[in-house]
Parts: structure tokens; sequence; C-alpha cells
């Protein structure tokens, strides 16, 4: 792997941006939607099928995959990439968010986080320097600081102690991540709502000096309004060549409000969680799946997809399958919902490009305003 990792910007329209994230195993196309693998899988789908959605980056999770099966027998057998056969890049987080909403009796020091695991109560330790041990173990591509998030609302004391605390950890992760050509450390602003945090999170982050930048501690319960309002001046204060990552998002409005001031990579567990509880997203809106207004329906989810779900079953017999609690029920409204996930993401890509942007999103919202077709 002598190639570097590097972020190449094609175009711009307004805030929006397009480009190639260029690593050893692939090209990344921005705006990017990373499914997430938690456990080394997108659930219910197999890995060429999640690559056929259009995906080029899978998102792994470093807490679930230290537990179980834990990263030395990964590393023994060949790394998370050989492990879940996926030859392509990955992007692993860094444990923080999962230790502070999942892990039990946990513990905050200046080192790290001592915890009890969810699965079976056995303590654990998260540093900086583990959850780069843990990471460099998988082989990811893309590798996430430690840090801490704190859940929104928080007083402004609770942010500002926890940003910098965040910042300080940063620091380390970068040490203890070292020189490892052909993969990327990635920096996490945090801050919460609070601007002067976030310029002040951004700026310790430059000085320290990473390959990428996550805006973090979003997504956390502060609603799309508040989201949106921090997004409209937190990704423009970090580097304009590097890629900008908004991490857990989200619905498609929020994955397209997200683009539209600056954000180049996002990842969330929604399409295929809502797939699974019988969710589809289309771009007239949500179709639940499980009402009994489409058990008769020969139609397909969206004549204008081309996903398989769309393309060779109906709205009456995808309802069955999930009212039987039958397995392709989740799999094929996962392949659906990731399939749409990525047209956005394409559809993105094309009008910044073209400059066509604002008709681009003009289009997207007011046809999800029409909402489902009639029922029959």
């Amino acid at each position: 792997m002598a190639e570097l990792f590097n972020f190449e910007m094609t175009a711009t329209d307004g805030k929006a941006r397009t480009g190639v994230i260029h690593t050893p195993r692939g090209d990344i196309r921005t705006p990017a939607f990373m499914p997430v693998g938690t456990a080394a899988t997108v659930k219910a789908m197999m890995p060429e099928s999640v690559r056929a959605t259009g995906a080029d980056i899978l998102l792994g999770n470093t807490y679930h995959l230290m537990l179980r099966p834990t990263a030395e027998r990964i590393d023994r057998l060949g790394g998370l990439h050989k492990f879940m056969n996926w030859d392509r890049p990955i992007l692993t987080d860094s444990g923080g968010f999962q230790v502070m909403s999942l892990a039990g009796l946990r513990k905050l020091t200046e080192k790290g986080v001592t915890f009890k695991s969810h699965i079976d109560g056995s303590r654990h330790e998260l540093t900086p320097e583990r959850s780069m041990e843990i990471q460099a173990l998988l082989g990811s591509d893309i590798v996430m600081c430690f840090d801490e998030c704190p859940a929104l609302p928080a007083d402004r004391d609770r942010i500002a102690e926890s940003m910098r605390l965040s910042m300080r950890w940063a620091e380390r992760s970068r040490e203890a991540f070292g020189d490892r050509p052909g993969h990327a450390l990635f920096g996490i602003q945090q801050g919460g709502l609070e601007k002067d945090f976030r310029e002040e999170s951004a700026e310790a982050l430059t000085k320290i000096g990473f390959d990428g930048y996550a805006v973090g501690g979003l997504a956390v319960g502060e609603g799309q309004e508040a989201m949106f309002g921090c997004l409209d001046y937190a990704p423009d204060m970090l580097p304009v060549d590097k890629p900008r990552y908004l991490m857990g998002v989200g619905k498609p409005d929020d994955i397209v409000g997200a683009v539209a001031r600056g954000i180049d990579m996002m990842d969330c567990v929604l399409p295929s969680r809502s797939g699974r509880t019988g969710q589809a997203f289309t771009r007239h809106g949500v179709v639940n799946i499980k009402n009994a207004r489409h058990q008769d329906d020969p139609r397909p989810l969206d004549e204008n997809c081309s996903c398989p779900a769309c393309s060779n079953y109906s709205r009456a017999y995808l309802h069955h399958v999930f009212r039987s609690n039958e397995m392709i029920s989740g799999m094929l409204l996962t392949w659906h919902n990731l399939h749409y996930f990525q047209d956005i993401m394409a559809g993105m890509r094309e009008s910044i490009a073209a400059g066509t942007f604002d008709a681009w999103q003009k289009t997207f919202h007011d046809m999800r305003a029409q909402g489902d077709i009639e029922p029959l």
C-alpha cells in the first residue's frame, strides 16, 4: 500500500462540494454515505450487495469489535477487510460514543474510560492509545480519534470540559497513530451548539493536523433545526482542503441539508434499521410496509427505483413477508433503503458538478412533500 490518502475536490456549488477521496483500497466519491457495518456486517446484506447499491466505503465499530470477536482475533485472521469480505475502504469510529451510550458503570478520567461490557459485564479500558491500537489491528483505512461526546442538551461548563478533554485526547490519538502510509486519521470537532467552543475545537485540531475532520456531537437529540444552525458555521471552521465528515447522520433531508452546508461524508444505521422494521425510504417519503393498505397492492415501492425490491416484488409481497416475519423482508427493504440513500448521493454529486444543486434540492423536497402514492 504505497499510495497515499488524499482528497481531491472537483466542484463546488454554494457551500456544497463534490470530489474524490483517494485511498489505496479505492476511491470514495463525495458526498459519500457510509452504510454502517457495526459488527463486521451491514445487517441483512451481503458485502457484494452493499457494493451494488453504490457504496464506496463502510463503517465498522471499534467498541463492538473489541468486545466481540476482539480486534486481536480479527488481526490474526487477516484484518477486518478479509474477515468481512469487503475489499474497499473501511472507516472505524473510535468507540467513544458507544462507551458513553451503551456500556455500564463508566468511569471517565483524564487517561480514558473504564467500563463494563453490555454483552457480558466484563471490565475494559479504552484510552486514545488503546483505541488507536484496536483500529490498527482492524486495519481500517480511516481511523477516528478517541473522543468524548456528551448528550445534548448540556450546560456550557459541561460542554467546554468535554470538548477540551477531547482535544487533549486528539493530540494523544495523533501521537499514538504514528506514521501509517495509506491510512488516514480524522480529528473530531466538538463543542455542542456553542459557536465559540466549536471555533476553539477547530483551532486545536487544525494545529495538531489531521487527514480529515469530523463534526461530532450532533444528531444526539438536539433536533434538525439546531443541528442545521450549528452546521451553518461549524464546517466553515475546518480546513477547506480536507474531507469533512458529519457523524451519525441521518434522514434523507438531514443528509441533503448537511451537504448544502459543506459536509462530504456521513453515516447512519437508519436505512438498515428501518428496513428491518418495515420502513422504506422513497423519493415520495417514508412508506410503512406493515400497513394494511399495501396487502392487495401489485405496484412496486417506487416505480423509478431499480433495486431488487422494486424491480421484482410488489408492495403486497413485501407486506406479506414482513407480517410473516420472513427474513427476506429485512433483506429486501434494507437493500432498497441503501440503494435510495446512494441514489441521493449520486444525484447530489451530479448536480453539484453541473452547478444545479439548488434546483436538485427543490425537486428533492417537492417530491417528498407529495407523500406516498394514493392507495388502490
